[in-house]
């Protein structure tokens, strides 16, 4: 093995851990949060297993061997360097003290162009503000007729929420893995082989493992801080909103978008929603330090990764 292979694997071992460790609580958070008093945590490591070995198989056999779902068109395979490898490793770090930055930007920069990086951006911005729109008026309407605020589903009834919760968790993580997948196949050639494909599943349900066992880990908080993130109806209804819309910018283009983005964004119009529903109790300055928090937390993000794509560019590149 040459040392660009080793980068390689070095890169693909912590984009695997800091992909399913960070950006996995946009999907399996609500579920984890929903289901850890009733369920226990390799009951749902396995649910969620499945999911990723058939999603990651469909892509492989309709995309020729490619785990992306076609994401990295713009962005050929390169021959990795230590910096490539070290992009991951900050999003390790940061994922350890539970700050939820984009792993698109973090990682993908460092691979694409700044034409490519450009797209990126401006695909993630729309897709935080329409998730903000969009949540923000199916909220207005949900939070009449659904008191999110308190678990009022009958006993009778909680079965059946559950049953859809699965299934919705199923889709969401479904659609999630069709985008995110890109930030870990980066480091991967674009064409596995079937050894390979064995060997890269089996590594991220490993990863996958270790977060339903440490109940979603730091980067958790970012959901239970949330009005009703625990109750199965809510959970049921955030994970199919986010789904719909994960779909809706898949069929866009094949431009990589951060799915983290587009995940605040609903959750940030689902919170004004509420909180303009229920002013009385629910006040705004309750509500604006959550999102602002989380929006600073995106900027930090954002910066680390166009700092260390121009470095990489200006400064690391041109002495190769």
């Amino acid at each position: 093995m040459d040392i660009h292979s080793l980068y390689a694997v070095i890169g693909f071992m912590f984009a695997a851990y800091a992909v399913i460790g960070n950006d996995s609580v946009q999907t399996l958070g609500t579920f984890i949060a929903s289901n850890a008093r009733v369920v226990k945590w390799y009951g749902l490591w396995v649910a969620a297993s499945l999911v990723l070995i058939v999603t990651l198989g469909y892509s492989w056999v309709v995309n020729n061997g490619d785990i992306s779902f076609g994401r990295l068109d713009a962005i050929p395979y390169q021959t990795v360097q230590w910096y490539h490898a070290a992009a991951p490793l900050g999003l390790v770090l940061l994922t350890r003290i539970g700050i939820p930055v984009s792993t698109t930007f973090l990682v993908l920069s460092v691979f694409a162009s700044t034409f490519v990086l450009e797209k990126m951006l401006v695909k993630s911005i729309v897709g935080y503000s329409v998730a903000a729109i969009v949540a923000y008026a199916l909220w207005m309407i949900i939070a009449r007729v659904v008191n999110e605020k308190m678990n009022l589903v009958k006993k009778e009834h909680r079965m059946r929420w559950r049953v859809l919760q699965w299934l919705a968790t199923g889709f969401l993580w479904f659609s999630w893995l069709s985008h995110d997948m890109a930030n870990i196949a980066v480091f991967l050639p674009r064409q596995l082989s079937l050894w390979m494909l064995v060997g890269v599943i089996g590594v991220l349900i490993f990863w996958l493992g270790y977060i339903f066992w440490a109940k979603g880990g730091e980067i958790q908080k970012i959901i239970l801080e949330k009005t009703g993130s625990r109750f199965m109806r809510s959970a049921t209804i955030i994970d199919l909103v986010y789904a719909f819309l994960l779909l809706y910018f898949k069929q866009v283009n094949n431009i990589p978008m951060s799915t983290t983005w587009v995940f605040v964004g609903l959750l940030s119009g689902r919170e004004l929603a509420i909180a303009t529903t229920y002013r009385a109790q629910y006040h705004f300055k309750y509500v604006f330090p959550l999102i602002g928090k989380d929006f600073l937390k995106m900027m930090v993000g954002l910066g680390l990764s166009v700092g260390m794509v121009l470095a990489i560019h200006y400064i690391f590149e041109p002495q190769l």
